[in-house]
């Protein structure tokens, strides 16, 4: 296995049951494509707890041959101070945790950072807004490959 500049790693958005949850599992699919080992997890700045990972998240990812069926949401907190890198889809996110996590200000950034770009949720829309999401959020996973010393797409 490869070693990583990161060994745990969070994506974050809103509910943590739409964006996140595939941000987490594509990240998490090409580490191991890749052979890397990190820890990859996913939380919510305003988690739906508990809940499972919503149906369009999961017929999507599916459609990849990727699963987040086990995936349970939940908030984002303190113990997240752990992750040496924070993933967020918008610069709400960002701006939450810097307000609420200001130690943690130096190593949150946007998934779309080098493509300069947020992910907007898909929440409320149809299942082609979602697979519309999950290729943005796919591209800027693959934009991260590099700068965690990794080809993308593994």
């Amino acid at each position: 296995m490869s070693r990583l500049p990161f060994q745990r790693m969070l994506v974050v958005c809103t509910g943590n049951i739409c964006r996140s949850p595939i941000g987490e599992v594509m990240l998490r699919d090409r580490l191991l494509a890749a052979g890397a080992d990190a820890e990859v997890a996913s939380a919510g700045t305003g988690a739906v707890v508990g809940a499972g990972a919503h149906e369009h998240t999961i017929e999507v990812l599916e459609e990849r041959g990727l699963s987040a069926r086990e995936h349970v949401a939940r908030q984002f907190d303190a113990s997240d101070s752990r992750f040496e890198l924070i993933l967020v889809m918008e610069g709400g996110h960002k701006r939450w945790i810097e307000r609420h996590y200001p130690q943690l200000a130096g190593r949150t950034y946007l998934l779309g950072h080098w493509l300069e770009e947020e992910i907007a949720d898909p929440i409320g829309r149809p299942l082609d807004t979602f697979r519309i999401s999950l290729g943005h959020i796919e591209r800027a996973v693959d934009s991260w490959l590099p700068r965690l010393g990794l080809s993308a797409g593994g």
